[in-house]
């Protein structure tokens, strides 16, 4: 299978709707979360120091710092504010609650999982680990000092980011592995600003043998290598670690049985196609160059920046996914837009990040001191050009298969991705990255809506071919990939801290 063959056949329409109606099997739902049994579990910190930084300056690139004096004090701030669970829900009808975590995913159902090799920090053992969310802890898989050759990484620490794509799949069948890599894209960033939130830097590696990285990590059958993510800093706690020493020259590999996160699994063969059709084996490691991306410029330049103060910490753990948002007057400001665009906009520290895939058009529905339409967005000059001008709250939602959060928020948005180009430049495997980049925006999309007090939420479900002829957009513009609103969103009375 081929990217545009599984592009193609995923595409939703008012036909394929009607023609594939899917009932929930709530027996079989997979569980959320991936646990390994007969390993050592080592505990983190519970409630790490949170990083004070402001999280507007962390968007825009600052480096914050961090107070660890030790590898599990490091380690637990770093997944405390990229991938533990900041909260849970109540299902009034039933008392059962359910868990949320840093990190969003569609539908909450989590496929991605965090494993990371750690070398060299202060009394913590080298080795590779598998983070458990659930009990904020890290179950040790391998002990001695391990080195990932596959991508040639030196760096202290090295997570490897993977899906479980039956967990989306139970759900949104065929289009699951579009979620999948969204989600990906989510955690990467959510995992980037932690780590620069507390002084370091990351690198995301996404060319790599799939095949190779997943018998090193020896990976259950059932979960992907997806992205490689390298992080380094000076912040990074490094010391002597005598029970590390005792094992340098032999790894102890205790590997683990990974549990069963559904009594069956349904084979989807078009998400088993599109995965081996994007994976990379070591003789097709080589990059090309990307072609530069469109650019031009509109008739409205982007006003000063909002301002705000609220710290990374706060933000991070604050983030939800709005379930809808207030109507009515209530109308975000121009300068927060702006604010909220730029970060959008910044760079992203990638192997496949040399050029943008990703153009942003917006839906604006109650934005202070500019007139309701679709407007695109022109990064690099800071300007927006006119599309349609006119209300759009109806058009917002009916393109977003009828969901009325997006009419209801203030802004929504069409991310186009142009899959062409990037798969020119990566083959296949630029499939993965444009839905990588989406993910990414969108986790920046989440946290400077919460830092001005807004809400926001991912859909990843639309009308595609609907989507591109409101937007007049040809197959060589572009095709949407992800969806995404802003706007004061309706209390959950289920949320529970």
């Amino acid at each position: 299978m081929t990217w545009p063959e599984y592009h193609e056949s995923t595409k939703h329409s008012v036909e394929s709707l009607r023609r594939s109606l899917h009932v929930l099997d709530w027996a079989n739902m997979p569980d959320p979360f991936r646990h390994y049994e007969g390993v050592p579990v080592l505990d983190l910190p519970a409630d790490p120091p949170a990083p004070e930084t402001p999280a507007l300056e962390i968007l825009n690139g600052a480096s914050g710092r961090t107070s660890a004096g030790d590898g599990s004090t490091f380690l637990s701030q770093l997944l405390f504010y990229s991938a533990a669970v900041s909260a849970s829900k109540r299902v009034p009808s039933t008392g059962d609650r359910y868990a949320l975590r840093v990190n969003p995913s569609s539908g909450n159902l989590h496929p991605t999982e965090f494993h990371f090799l750690s070398r060299g920090q202060r009394d913590w053992p080298d080795g590779l680990y598998h983070y458990r969310p659930s009990a904020h802890m890290a179950e040790q898989r391998a002990l001695g000092d391990l080195e990932m050759k596959l991508t040639g990484s030196s760096a202290p620490i090295v997570f490897v980011l993977t899906s479980i794509a039956w967990r989306e799949a139970w759900k949104y069948r065929d289009r699951a592995y579009r979620y999948c890599l969204h989600d990906i894209g989510h955690a990467w960033q959510a995992l980037t600003l932690a780590a620069n939130a507390i002084g370091c830097d990351s690198f995301a590696v996404g060319h790599f043998p799939d095949d190779e990285v997943a018998e090193f990590c020896r990976f259950n059958e059932d979960e992907w290598p997806m992205l490689i993510v390298e992080v380094r800093g000076r912040s990074i706690p490094v010391g002597r670690n005598p029970l590390s020493e005792a094992h340098r020259c032999a790894t102890v590999w205790y590997g683990g049985r990974a549990n069963q996160i559904s009594p069956e699994r349904t084979a989807y063969p078009r998400i088993d196609g599109i995965h081996d059709a994007t994976k990379l084996n070591r003789a097709s490691r080589g990059v090309s160059a990307t072609e530069p991306a469109l650019t031009g410029s509109g008739e409205i330049k982007l006003p000063c920046q909002a301002s705000s103060q609220r710290a990374f910490g706060e933000v991070a753990r604050m983030r939800r996914s709005a379930l809808n948002f207030l109507g009515g007057m209530r109308s975000m400001s121009l300068s927060q837009l702006s604010a909220i665009l730029a970060v959008t906009s910044r760079p992203f520290s990638a192997d496949f990040a040399g050029a943008r895939f990703i153009q942003l058009y917006v839906y604006v529905h109650r934005v202070e001191g500019l007139q309701p339409g679709v407007y695109r967005l022109w990064p690099e000059h800071a300007e927006l050009e006119p599309i349609r001008i006119g209300d759009q709250r109806v058009a917002a939602a009916g393109l977003s298969l009828g969901q009325e959060l997006a009419g209801n928020a203030c802004v929504a948005f069409s991310m186009i991705g142009d899959l062409e180009r990037a798969t020119r430049a990566y083959g296949d495997r630029g499939y993965r990255y444009v839905h990588f980049e989406a993910g990414a925006i969108g986790q920046r999309l989440y946290l400077s809506a919460e830092m001005f007090g807004l809400g926001a939420t991912g859909i990843g479900a639309f009308y595609d071919d609907e989507v591109h002829r409101y937007l007049n957009l040809t197959p060589d513009k572009g095709q949407v990939v992800y969806h995404f609103a802003i706007g004061y969103p309706v209390p959950d009375p289920r949320l529970e801290a």
